[in-house]
């Protein structure tokens, strides 16, 4: 049963060549946390190119059930009105955040430290996942968090009426959990401080300085020492939201693994934190250029070029480069089924706890359209077939989990039988003008009746 209403199955079958220009939404995890930011700012913070998917939409909707202003200004243009650090309200309801892991976890942070209470709860897929990860370092500074077993949601958190700054080192990589820590630490005197063994992507520390946050950061090794002074007068900001590289990476392997396709991805975030997916890919030989690579924002940015690429080979990818693509993996895969040889990919463990079990969701529906995959607890790995030797005609199921429909979706579209996805609706969490825009460049997508 989809957490989005209706099932809504997609059957995708072999296309000719995939042309154009595919322009991708808003990046996420950006337009989280403009939102987020912009409402703990006292004054007029405009953002465009805001990703308008649910997840997002979602965070707008805490956000003014805190007590901001958030408006539609239209074509991706918002404008949010804050009220400072420390001046959030507590709602008069439930906040519904849909199926936004990031911006739970985030909002959970931002409201940790004022003395309100607040419940949240989600979609299916929501109340499956696991939040003790990030309310229990919430807890040092002196929130409550009471939730269902397993420290699901529903839960309800009661800010800390006087928080203590907090020294906490991540067990896991994981920038959701070290985005609510640092949230946390804006309400909170004096100094807190993050310490994390492997770096993780940095949206969050490039915002709050751009906000005004006085935040340093030291790099040890690989180990990245974050110390944020709280209590900070923020600076409303003008914010362009750079497209998102993760919903990127779709049109990108469809046009590598799919004859005689040239299609460009403008605009594209290459935060180093966000682009091991592309390294990874030129590493297995794609035909994959940036064009254009230039600094928008304060982030680096560039137009991607995706040709088809029938000479691909299976690699071991680092185990230190998962942080920089985790939710990249089930579309790597994909593409991994259409190279020569093993592509192996280690340090995974967090695709276990995702939207679904990634792992296990992937190597299940990619096993049904003919490809050997192989499994434990925190790797996989792909036996490739070659381009255009994968069988196909399978049936996949998304687990209410948009990567894993956009996925099965892109396989179906090179695979010698078409592909069907049992519900395709929850594409619209992150991607809601995939069918669209994958269309455009030619792809084969139709909506099956239920």
């Amino acid at each position: 049963m989809s957490g989005h209403g209706i099932p809504q199955p997609f059957t995708a079958r072999r296309a000719g060549p995939l042309k154009g220009t595919a322009h991708v939404p808003g990046d996420k995890s950006v337009s989280h946390r403009s939102l987020i930011l912009g409402a703990m700012t006292v004054g007029e913070t405009r953002i465009s190119g805001l990703l308008e998917g649910d997840d997002v939409l979602a965070t707008g909707a805490a956000m003014r059930a805190f007590g901001a202003e958030v408006n539609d200004l239209g074509e991706g243009n918002w404008s949010v009105h804050g009220v400072g650090v420390g001046g959030f309200c507590e709602p008069e309801d439930v906040i519904d955040c849909g199926n936004a892991g990031t911006g739970v976890r985030l909002i959970m942070g931002a409201m940790a430290t004022t003395p309100i209470t607040t419940t949240f709860t989600g979609d299916a897929s929501l109340r499956s996942r696991p939040m003790g990860r990030v309310t229990d370092p919430l807890t040092l500074f002196g929130t409550t968090a009471h939730g269902r077993n397993g420290g699901r949601l529903p839960m309800t958190v009661i800010g800390a009426a006087n928080p203590t700054p907090v020294h906490f080192e991540l067990s896991v990589p994981s920038a959701q959990v070290k985005s609510a820590v640092l949230l946390a630490g804006l309400n909170t005197p004096g100094e807190t401080v993050v310490i994390e063994p492997e770096a993780t992507r940095d949206h969050t520390e490039r915002m709050l300085k751009a906000f005004g946050a006085d935040l340093s950061v030291e790099t040890e090794g690989t180990t990245r020492i974050i110390t944020l002074k709280g209590q900070p007068e923020f600076t409303p900001q003008t914010i362009d939201v750079p497209r998102d590289p993760s919903s990127a990476a779709f049109p990108v392997a469809a046009a590598l693994i799919i004859e005689g396709s040239n299609v460009l991805v403008p605009t594209i975030g290459m935060n180093p934190t966000r682009a091991g997916l592309f390294e990874t890919l030129r590493d297995m030989g794609a035909d994959l250029t940036y064009e254009n690579e230039r600094i928008e924002g304060g982030e680096p940015v560039a137009d991607l070029r995706a040709r088809f690429s029938p000479d691909m080979k299976g690699i071991n990818v680092p185990p230190e480069r998962a942080a920089s693509m985790i939710d990249e993996y089930p579309i790597l895969s994909v593409v991994a089924s259409f190279a020569e040889g093993r592509t192996v990919m280690q340090g995974v463990k967090e695709l276990r706890v995702k939207e679904c079990d990634r792992i296990d969701a992937m190597a299940k529906g990619l096993r049904a359209a003919g490809v050997t995959v192989d499994e434990g607890e925190d790797w996989w790995a792909v036996e490739g077939l070659g381009p255009r030797a994968v069988p196909g005609g399978s049936k996949a199921e998304a687990r209410l989990d948009h990567r894993i429909a956009m996925s099965f979706l892109i396989l179906g579209l090179a695979t010698e039988k078409p592909v069907t996805v049992d519900d395709a609706g929850p594409i619209a969490t992150s991607f809601p003008v995939f069918t669209d825009l994958m269309t455009n460049l030619g792809a084969h997508l139709e909506r099956k009746n239920a």
